[in-house]
């Protein structure tokens, strides 16, 4: 940028607090976005029959990796930035990755057809966390800087610390109410479709042994 044009933003008088807008993009922009590219996964995974390829083993794995991002999402929302949430945030973080590769290699191995559109919306999942985590850094690099010391001279650097400034009981009912109709019931009801097709494949099996042996005892 040239003085000339920093002169001429000056000179309009506006000012804007860089801390507050990074917290309102995280809480009214990427964790709302979030919900948009799972929903679309689970899409995904229905054109796919995933009850007839990968079934069961996979959709666990998708309960464990949204496990992996809701608890510390749930622990932010709750509790102030410190080394120990920070921790907490880079590990599941890096959980969170290892097993997205175990979720992909699970529906190759399964003849699943990973489609262009899923691996692209992938990206996406994969990529929301760092890109939230590194946000949540750049505000509170004064608790990065303490974690990498160790924590030491904080009391509270390894305690969970309630919010000075809790988050409003209706943007954290909101909140709830998206997980709910975005993320626990679509990957609920693939899980019990799941489980459904596996008991009734299972069903087959008996019912076709069963005529088998009835067959060979003529």
């Amino acid at each position: 940028m040239s003085r000339g044009q920093a002169a001429e933003i000056a000179a309009t008088g506006v000012t804007v607090d860089v801390g507050d807008a990074t917290t309102r993009y995280l809480l009214y922009g990427l964790l709302p976005g979030w919900f948009v590219p799972g929903l679309a996964d689970w899409v995904m995974h229905r054109r796919t029959r995933i009850e007839d390829t990968a079934g069961t083993k996979e959709s666990l794995i998708h309960s464990l990796m949204m496990a992996e991002v809701g608890l510390p999402i749930a622990l932010t929302l709750r509790y102030e930035v410190n080394p120990l949430l920070l921790s907490v945030q880079l590990g599941a973080a890096a959980v969170h990755e290892a097993t997205a590769l175990w979720d992909v290699r699970t529906a190759v191995d399964s003849d699943r057809e990973v489609k262009p559109v899923e691996q692209h919306i992938h990206s996406f999942l994969e990529s929301l966390p760092f890109a939230g985590l590194s946000a949540l850094m750049c505000l509170h690099a004064d608790q990065l800087r303490s974690l990498l010391r160790g924590g030491r001279g904080d009391p509270d650097a390894w305690r969970l610390v309630r919010r000075r400034r809790p988050l409003s009981p209706g943007y954290l009912a909101a909140v709830g109410a998206a997980i709910g109709a975005c993320v626990l019931l679509p990957y609920g009801e693939e899980l019990l479709r799941c489980r459904r097709a596996a008991r009734a494949r299972k069903k087959r099996r008996r019912d076709d042994s069963a005529r088998w042996r009835a067959t060979d005892e003529r």
